[in-house]
């Protein structure tokens, strides 16, 4: 299952790069869309990042020790909702999966943005938000690069700190976009186990939890804190191979 959902590209990864139709781009925009302007800016009682980051390093000594929490924090939130969404068993599930499987990646997405923030980046940038949606993907993450045509040899943190123009970040917006939309359907063994109500609770809480500790692990190793404020202007952006 977590080989579908972070690290092992499937057909419907490879069908999707470069042709899909205009139905499959319109959904994939509004995903990424949906995640940005909810999971970083936040909506409603939905709070954003940077309130979520800054109320996390209130009262903790060091942004790192806040970070721990933000993880901590959306962990107990992802166990919840993955139980919440997961006890109505088979009657409930084509609904109530789907929307957790997004609700899970808007919230994975906060997470990230948070750490990124406290990391030192703007999470206002298109640039910091493009590499944080690419956190999601895990080691997939090199193959949206080179479909833009941006060196993939470092952290996303590289990426974060350039100025890149408008039609490649939203080449990197729309390849997160379709693979996360490949994904949404790749429900697997977690789908089956799912079908006993109690069971499939107890399943979908670890499974979300396990996913979450796992894109946090990434997200910081990728957004190494910041030592220096200097943004590279465009031409050094441009600048080094893949």
């Amino acid at each position: 299952m977590f080989e579908r959902l972070w690290g092992r590209r499937t057909r419907d990864d490879a069908e999707v790069e470069g042709r899909a139709p205009g139905a499959e781009e319109s959904k994939a925009t509004a995903l990424v869309q949906r995640l940005i302007d909810t999971g970083v800016d936040g909506a409603g009682p939905f709070a954003s990042a940077v309130s979520v980051a800054e109320r996390a390093r209130a009262g903790h000594p060091s942004a790192e020790s806040a970070v721990h929490v933000v993880v901590r924090r959306h962990g107990r939130m992802a166990a919840g909702s993955g139980f919440a969404t997961g006890v109505g068993g088979l009657v409930t599930m084509p609904v109530a999966l789907p929307a957790n499987i997004v609700g899970f990646y808007v919230l994975a997405t906060r997470m990230v943005a948070a750490i990124a923030h406290l990391r030192g980046y703007d999470v206002s940038r298109p640039e910091v938000r493009s590499a944080v949606l690419l956190c999601l993907l895990g080691s997939d993450a090199g193959q949206v690069l080179r479909s833009a045509g941006l060196p993939t040899g470092g952290p996303l943190a590289l990426l974060a700190q350039r100025r890149l123009p408008k039609d490649v970040l939203m080449i990197v917006n729309k390849g997160v976009g379709f693979r996360l939309l490949a994904r949404l359907g790749s429900f697997g063994a977690l789908q089956t186990s799912r079908i006993l109500p109690v069971l499939g609770g107890v399943v979908g809480a670890g499974a979300d939890l396990l996913l979450l500790r796992r894109i946090a692990k990434h997200a910081e190793r990728e957004f190494t804190p910041r030592s220096n404020s200097a943004v590279p202007v465009a031409g050094e952006a441009a600048a080094g191979g893949s």
